[in-house]
């Protein structure tokens, strides 16, 4: 089914989202009716309490997330770990997604999708199941192992179409296709073609492929942070970011507009979902902006952008931060603190575009006595700081894995979500505590750990099938053969080589979850990158090419034709989603000069030094006002750009005033480059060329308004 036709799904959705809008104007959100909306618009089975499926999923899922919990605290081993993962996966896949998005096929589950979730429950497990037997037999498999690879394969292919869409397990099918008949394509990437054996053991057997590195971050990362996202959404806190930005910034110009960016940041450090970041503020948001004055697609696409982008924001950023990590053998906060400013700058330019958005509409801000109490909704959520913070000090402070500053968070998320309801009765509501108050705790974490285990169904799957194309990269060896094509492509020139990878990355990305295209692009590219940088006489750190594919992965989830972030926006504004979709990319085109930004200037990574022997080895830089510096002259540069994109700074700028602005943004953000090629003195005068321009634009504004 494609895209466009996912909000046709049920004709009872519109009035949903018309009831949830009329909610949103009123200023309440509603937390069930959310997750409804968010299920039909992924074409998930959405069943009532009151049914056998709604327990059967449930109580699956919530022994996935206890399962995850226990490993995390008591050591298995890592391949049986990713073998039960996968299991659990598998099942729920098709117990929840049906064989089609259509309404006969979501009101119930078919006796086969029961086959299929047990084959592909089993044939996951399998691996852990015959262990020791695998363990003994390396290279001189049985029959039986092949037979079972081949069936599971197919049927991994088969939940990935479900899940995720065609795109994945077709280019999965297209690399066991290269890995089998390689030998009669051209000379130029043919191989001698590998057997139906070698390829099963290659990508089944062992954990070269789809049990590789990729679903082994999902199990061992990625789960327990999107569980904890997910217990975080149930006790409050995603309702909680959301009327906070509301009441803080309601007042100003385009208010509930700022409102969603805000909201948005806030989620996407819980969430790592575009889509589940839409609909989770959108649908308050985006009633709100409509109301305020902007136009239905502009509502939709700030919307949009601002839920896109969640994905940038630390410590979640989509699950690809672990697999970062993992690739390059660096520590999860490494990567966090590389990709804190470039995600920031993001966000303050995006916030400061839906500034100038309403300028130009000319829109006022809301009747502050209509907005929620400041100071009292600031206390009143406070308590679902404390696990955040104490993960962010555990992870930074502490320097602690990220599996267990993310397992012991868990833990005391769960203390807070059960003694908030009680502590509520107490000291708010003045009255004594009843029984429902004390169990409420334990039902949200319960609705929690289901929702969380639901959440890693795709991502699992992802990870999975993207091990395929990272299996076949090692089996064929088409990495150097890729890199000796990309060169004669781009004659050795970097900038093409980025323009190359950054459109491979946004076409791939239309149909591919983020995580599953950074897998798929950067397994494919950043080693060419990175060493047609060398060759250019730029020594880049490997976190810098990995970034850059992530950034542009992210982008996708907004491009027409196909961005489903897009189409679930567009869905609660009643707008038209092409519309939408290519003004969430417009708003988006600051994110995509970024990347080129920091692979030329890695300070915007802070980063100080590589070691030109093994560029996955940098240091960082510690200076705190050189930290400052480089931050607040990004924002500079990003604020220039968004003025010439917008043409609008205190007032509508002419030609030449949008051209200086464009000027000004490589004397911010790629001074080093600025000092090589025009032989500027040093990087601070180059900051101070941009501040110039910057001025000169100020009062050639401020002298023609008079």
């Amino acid at each position: 089914m494609s895209k466009p036709d996912i909000l046709k799904i049920d004709k009872d959705l519109d009035k949903e989202i018309d009831e949830v809008e009329k909610e949103a104007i009123k200023g309440k959100i509603n937390k069930d009716l959310e997750e409804e909306i968010l299920t039909e618009l992924e074409g998930q089975r959405n069943f009532l309490p009151n049914s056998i499926y709604y327990w059967l999923i449930a109580l699956i899922a919530f022994s996935w997330s206890l399962y995850q919990l226990y490993v995390s605290y008591f050591p298995v081993n890592s391949t049986i770990v990713r073998s039960i993962h996968l299991a659990f996966a598998m099942v729920l896949a098709f117990l929840i997604y049906p064989i089609a998005k259509k309404p006969k096929f979501l009101k119930k589950i078919p006796w086969y999708d029961y086959l299929l979730a047990i084959i592909g429950g089993l044939g996951a497990a399998y691996i852990a199941i015959d262990y020791v037997g695998l363990s003994n037999r390396p290279g001189d498999y049985l029959l039986r192992d092949v037979v079972i690879g081949v069936i599971f394969i197919i049927i991994l292919l088969e939940a990935g179409r479900r899940v995720i869409g065609f795109a994945l397990s077709i280019v999965a099918i297209i690399f066991l296709l290269y890995d089998k008949f390689g030998q009669y394509l051209p000379d130029i990437i043919s191989h001698k073609g590998a057997s139906i054996e070698k390829i099963i053991a290659q990508m089944y057997l062992t954990t070269e492929g789809i049990f590789g590195v990729p679903l082994g971050v999902s199990a061992g990362f990625v789960f327990l942070f999107v569980l904890f996202g997910s217990l975080l959404e149930r006790a409050g806190a995603g309702e909680y970011f959301i009327k906070l930005a509301y009441a803080m910034l309601g007042k100003y110009s385009g208010g509930p507009a700022k409102a969603s960016v805000v909201a948005s940041g806030l989620t996407g450090i819980i969430s790592g979902s575009s889509t589940a970041n839409v609909v989770t503020t959108g649908v308050f948001t985006i009633p709100l902006m409509k109301k305020a004055g902007f136009p239905p697609e502009k509502a939709a696409a700030i919307e949009v952008a601002a839920s896109t982008n969640g994905q940038l924001m630390p410590p979640v950023m989509g699950a690809a931060a672990f697999i970062i990590a993992e690739f390059l053998g660096l520590s999860y906060t490494d990567v966090i603190i590389a990709a804190a400013i470039p995600a920031i700058t993001s966000y303050l330019a995006l916030f400061y575009i839906v500034h100038l958005e309403a300028k130009k509409l000319g829109l006022k801000g809301e009747d502050p006595s209509k907005l929620p109490p400041k100071w009292q909704t600031f206390i009143s959520g406070l308590h679902y700081l404390i696990p955040v913070i104490y993960l962010m000090y555990v992870l930074i402070v502490l320097r602690q894995s990220a599996q267990m500053a993310a397992f012991s968070a868990i833990w005391l998320l769960m203390v807070v979500m059960i003694i908030q309801y009680p502590f509520k009765a107490i000291f708010i509501e003045k009255r004594k505590v009843k029984k429902e108050d004390f169990f409420q705790g334990f039902i949200d974490i319960f609705h929690g750990m289901v929702n969380g285990a639901r959440n890693m169904v795709p991502i699992a799957l992802a990870t999975a099938i993207a091990g395929i194309v990272v299996g076949s990269i090692t089996l064929t060896g088409i990495g150097q053969v890729l890199l000796d094509v990309i060169d004669t492509l781009s004659n050795g020139n970097i900038l093409i080589v980025l323009l190359l990878t950054a459109i491979i990355s946004l076409i791939l990305g239309m149909g591919l979850p983020t995580t599953a295209n950074y897998i798929v692009v950067a397994s494919l590219t950043a080693p060419v990158m990175l060493q047609l940088a060398q060759d250019n006489g730029f020594i880049i750190p490997a976190i810098a090419a990995h970034l850059f594919v992530f950034y542009f992965g992210i982008l996708a989830d907004d491009t027409p034709p196909v961005g489903i972030a897009a189409y679930a926006a567009a869905g609660i504004a009643k707008s038209d989603p092409i519309k939408t979709g290519l003004q969430g990319f417009a708003y988006d085109i600051r994110t995509a000069i970024l990347p080129f930004m920091f692979f030329f200037n890695t300070e915007l990574l802070l980063i100080n030094s590589v070691n030109e022997w093994d560029i996955n080895e940098f240091s960082f830089i510690t200076n705190p006002i050189q930290i400052a510096i480089i931050f607040l002259t990004a924002i500079l540069g990003m604020f220039a750009f968004a003025s010439s994109t917008q043409g609008y700074f205190m007032g509508r700028l002419n030609i030449i005033q949008r051209a200086l602005f464009l000027v000004a943004v490589p004397f911010f953000m790629l001074p080093n480059l600025m000092v090589k090629y025009l032989h500027i003195p040093n990087e601070y005068i180059s900051y101070l060329i941009g501040l110039l321009i910057w001025v000169i634009i100020f009062f050639w504004q401020k002298t023609s308004k008079k």
